[in-house]
């Protein structure tokens, strides 16, 4: 079964005055790993006088370096997908014998194959206070990684947080409140004290409303919805690299599509660029839209598409 939605987001820059636009790093195009198919893609810029030249960055995501030759009073970007949404298993993987059991070690060469991953940045009182209070006894890697993942969930709030960047993990543990970047930036730090190898994730959420309302937990949206999302992906040898998401305290699904995935979150921003002084109005917009739904369990042929068989 398969719901196919179109995606469609828009970003746009209004200015006060003709400006020179530096140029602009966009990572606004999915990552060649993301399990959700993307059948098809586009990306359009305002002003049409510019240059653009798709790279891929150090870790392999997508980027688009985009030089603008003439002032401009707009800048405008404009992103189109479509996605087949096939349910997928997050626990869908084998793992190396070697790393069934948590704690375990990466063998050499992965171990330097995976060292910006396991640089530790931030070496806080609350965050060594946080490790301390988890079970450290050994445990499945997968009841491991849904623990702590969970425990995240349940110790930090979420809220909408408008300001740019990222708060510092003891930021985030005084307020006990982060949004979701703040929540994957602290699980990256926590997997790596832990001596796991993590990355932060900047991606695209997308979550349908359910065919019918749960009758034992929360059903999800009322309605369809997408937005920007973040992320954290942990490495665990034979599966490879593995999405959870402290917002929600699961694993990553068929609703994550992941658009830039770096040791760092400077890296993965979505968009980099800089403007001469002026006074700028922002706006933006993020829809989904259903344009193929395949009959289901929970919502079967119509009778009028009973008919038309």
């Amino acid at each position: 079964m398969a719901i196919r939605v179109a995606i469609n987001h828009k970003t746009a820059y209004q200015y006060d005055r003709f400006v020179s636009l530096s140029p602009h790093i966009f990572r606004l195009r999915p990552a060649v790993h993301s399990r959700t198919h993307i059948e098809a893609y586009s990306f359009k810029i305002i002003p049409k006088e510019h240059f653009i030249n798709w790279q891929q960055d150090p870790f392999g995501n997508y980027q688009a370096r985009v030089v603008f030759p003439e002032k401009t009073r707009e800048l405008k970007i404009e992103v189109e997908l479509i996605a087949n949404m096939i349910v997928i298993n997050p626990f869908d993987f084998f793992v190396e014998e070697y790393a069934e059991k948590f704690p375990f070690y990466y063998k050499d060469q992965l171990k330097g194959e995976l060292i910006p991953y396991l640089e530790i940045k931030e070496n806080g009182p609350l965050l060594n206070q946080w490790l301390e209070g988890i079970d450290s006894s050994t445990k499945n890697i997968n009841d491991f990684l849904v623990y702590i993942n969970q425990k995240l969930n349940k110790d930090i709030k979420y809220n909408i947080r408008m300001e740019a960047g990222v708060q510092s993990c003891e930021e985030t543990l005084t307020l006990a409140l982060g949004s979701c970047r703040d929540s994957a930036w602290l699980l990256v730090q926590i997997f790596r004290k832990l001596g796991l190898a993590a990355r932060f994730v900047s991606g695209y959420l997308v979550q349908l409303a359910a065919d019918i309302k749960s009758l034992d937990g929360p059903s999800g949206p009322e309605e369809d919805f997408t937005d920007l999302h973040a992320w954290t992906e942990v490495y665990v040898p034979g599966a490879g690299w593995i999405g959870l998401d402290p917002t929600s305290g699961l694993f990553a699904g068929e609703g994550h599509i992941p658009l830039a995935c770096t040791p760092d979150y400077v890296s993965a921003a979505p968009v980099v660029g800089a403007t001469d002084p002026c006074e700028t109005i922002f706006s933006f917009s993020n829809t989904v839209t259903r344009i193929h739904e395949d009959p289901r369990v929970t919502k079967p042929y119509s009778e009028e598409q009973w008919a038309a068989i």
